[in-house]
């Protein structure tokens, strides 16, 4: 868990608000219901079977015992219905820069346009980003995601890098 962040904090959105706050082990159902609520995660297996329960539960768990990472929920009328990762790097290049590292943002496909995504990124680069020290925010998105990639750069986010990645078995 990452101690600077000052959660939990109410996030404006379309409609009124959704608190922002950090994720427990009583919210893995309703992560992993969003994780598997997307078809590109849906496409690598996160299709929250019960099997995979105990796998999910020791990534939460590893996430949460970690100072340099977390795991935040956004709530609507006590409803899990966003989540991200955030990782704090600190980092030898760009003078010694720290960066904030977001991941796995999903929104319920049923809260999608709300706003939501949107209170919750502005909120890592204006609040959370400079309460670690971080110089730069970065992410990650699939190729397929084209609307997200839209969604980013609205949100002034640039397309600097091409990311590679490699799978390597358990």
């Amino acid at each position: 868990m990452i101690d600077e962040l000052d959660l939990p904090v109410d996030l404006a959105v379309r409609g009124g608000s959704v608190l922002l706050r950090g994720a427990t082990q009583g919210d893995l159902d309703a992560i992993v219901a969003l994780l598997s609520d997307d078809p590109v995660s849906a496409g690598r297996g996160d299709v929250a079977a019960a099997e995979d329960h105990g796998l999910y539960l020791r990534g939460l768990l590893r996430i949460l015992d970690s100072e340099s990472n977390d795991v935040l929920i956004a709530e609507s009328d006590d409803r899990v219905v966003a989540t991200m990762e955030l990782t704090v790097i600190p980092g030898m290049a760009r003078r010694g820069s720290t960066r904030l590292l977001v991941e796995a943002v999903r929104v319920a496909s049923t809260e999608r346009s709300a706003g939501i995504g949107a209170a919750m990124m502005t909120w890592v680069a204006d609040v959370a980003a400079p309460a670690v020290g971080a110089s730069l925010v970065q992410l990650t998105s699939d190729a397929a995601r084209t609307d997200a990639h839209r969604f980013y750069t609205r949100l002034g986010f640039v397309d600097s890098h091409i990311g590679f990645k490699l799978a390597v078995p358990r």
